[in-house]
């Protein structure tokens, strides 16, 4: 296959991406179905009841005020790695380093995660139709079609995404839709959902943390708009205006179809709701796919059942393009080897590509050899670090815009000073939330501590706090790397100026 593909050295493919097709990519990673059906039951019973949706406002806000400052940073730097070039010219070469190896990490996780929930979809849904097979089989399957789209024009991918998230946004939207139209057994309860005395009940170290942390959880992907920026036809303008459009979307997305799902059950009685479509939190999805059947009709949540899937499969899609290119960037700078840096006659970065493929391959494998389920091993551990990674990462860029624009012209007191030090603040809030309630998101609890409960915040077990320290392990070997490969590095420098 990479014989009919590859040629060194041709670049990226330039001008082929426009805001609708980054923003495809970028709302695709948020897989926005997953997020509905597995996320927002659980934040709502374990978190801040019906007031979900305005935890999603909140984070929605936070994100908007990073974006201010990641934004600005792109009209100086276009590169593929964007995080690992906006920290380097901000806090200095040896930092931007050490952020790639975190960013890596960081799409790695997730991409891998992906594909043991996909793998676990496949194989529950297949073996309803007679069809049983083990959950590595379908991994397999969903890992040929991903390596083989993402050797294509980047612009295949974003049609592709394109056509998938589309059918994925419109069924939660109409869904949405017919229940706010209904308006459900006890009418819109706006304060129920957006009062902060609501969204805020419990405190950071209770309920309503566990909500916000969740929240945060939901966005990851988002930030990947600047990595497709040398692919983008209008680079300056094209990655400022995909990055607003794209949290505002999922933010609106997530705000709007929660508060139709607690609207639909009674924000009175969400919890007791949640608890019984779902069998205990047995199947969160079919709290959706259970309204969706009753406002809608039983043909929409037959058709979300097959949508999650398409949801997943674009979501591993848009992380593998995500994630070559940080390869294909760092490569090309002198990082990672010079090889990886190779594209082929599509301008597709394959060497970053087969690096995902095969990094995947050889994880997803190693978890089916040691019989560890694809979601609650798999999934619940590799996300929960992703998410960790990349919040570490969000904080240092927003301290290097500070930093930058301290130093240099391009971007006014809110753009350069006060919008990224109020999102350093914000993110910070998350990576503490993440931190403290890593035994829930990962279930990586203790022995004898429940998750559950708000007194329960930072009780890990070994294995737990190893997947914590991940990112700070990944960011140490960066900037050790960084210190230690200064010849190379050199042509990073000249490679972060563009």
């Amino acid at each position: 296959m990479s014989s009919t593909l590859e040629a060194k050295g041709a670049g990226l493919s330039k001008g082929r991406l426009g805001v609708a097709g980054i923003v495809f990519f970028v709302v695709a990673a948020s897989a926005p179905m997953a997020g509905m059906t597995g996320v927002v039951p659980v934040a709502a019973v374990l978190g801040n009841g019906a007031a979900v949706p305005g935890a999603y406002v909140f984070v929605g806000i936070i994100l908007l005020l990073f974006s201010v400052g990641f934004t600005a940073m792109s009209h100086k730097v276009t590169n593929a790695g964007a995080f690992f070039a906006y920290v380097g010219k901000g806090l200095g070469l040896n930092m931007g380093v050490a952020a790639s190896f975190v960013s890596v990490l960081a799409y790695m996780a997730v991409q891998f995660c992906i594909y043991g929930f996909f793998a676990a979809m496949m194989s529950f849904t297949f073996a309803g139709m007679g069809v049983d097979l083990p959950w590595f089989v379908w991994f397999v399957v969903g890992w040929v079609f991903v390596t083989l789209l993402s050797l294509f024009s980047v612009d295949v991918g974003a049609k592709f995404l394109g056509v998938l998230t589309s059918l994925e946004v419109l069924s939660m939207l109409i869904t949405g839709i017919a229940i706010l139209a209904n308006g459900g057994p006890e009418g819109w309860n706006f304060e129920a959902s957006f009062a902060p005395t609501n969204v805020f009940a419990g405190g950071f170290a209770g309920t309503a943390g566990i909500a916000l942390a969740f929240a945060f959880a939901s966005f990851i992907g988002f930030e990947s708009t600047a990595i497709y920026g040398e692919e983008a036809k209008d680079p300056k303008k094209t990655v400022r205006r995909a990055t607003y459009w794209a949290v505002g979307i999922i933010a609106g997305l997530f705000a709007i179809v929660s508060f139709a799902m607690m609207t639909g059950m009674g924000s009175s009685s969400v919890i007791d709701q949640i608890l019984e479509r779902s069998d205990g939190l047995a199947d969160p999805a079919a709290v959706l796919f259970s309204l969706a059947g009753e406002y809608v009709g039983p043909w929409m949540a037959t058709l979300m059942q097959v949508l999650i899937i398409t949801s997943l499969f674009a979501g591993l899609l848009a992380f593998q393009n995500a994630g070559a290119r940080y390869f294909f960037a760092m490569s090309r700078g002198g990082t990672l080897p010079a090889k990886l840096a190779t594209t082929n006659r599509r301008g597709a970065p394959s060497g970053g590509v087969w690096t995902m493929s095969i990094a995947g391959f050889i994880v997803v494998g190693l978890f089916a050899v040691f019989a560890l389920d694809p979601i609650l091993n798999l999934f619940y551990w590799l996300s929960a670090v992703a998410v960790l990674a990349i919040t570490l990462v969000e904080i240092l860029v927003s301290i290097a815009v500070i930093a930058y624009f301290s130093k240099n012209e391009g971007a006014n007191v809110w753009q350069g000073k006060i919008a990224p030090a109020l999102a350093a603040i914000g993110m910070s809030l998350a990576m503490y939330l993440i931190v403290a309630r890593f035994n829930l998101l990962a279930g990586t609890a203790a022995d004898g501590v429940d998750p559950s409960l708000p007194e329960s915040a930072f009780g890990l077990s070994p294995l737990g706090w190893f997947l914590v320290t991940l990112p700070a392990i990944f960011f140490v070997i960066g900037l050790i790397v960084g210190i230690v490969n200064k010849k190379e590095n050199a042509t990073l420098t000249q490679d972060m100026m563009s």
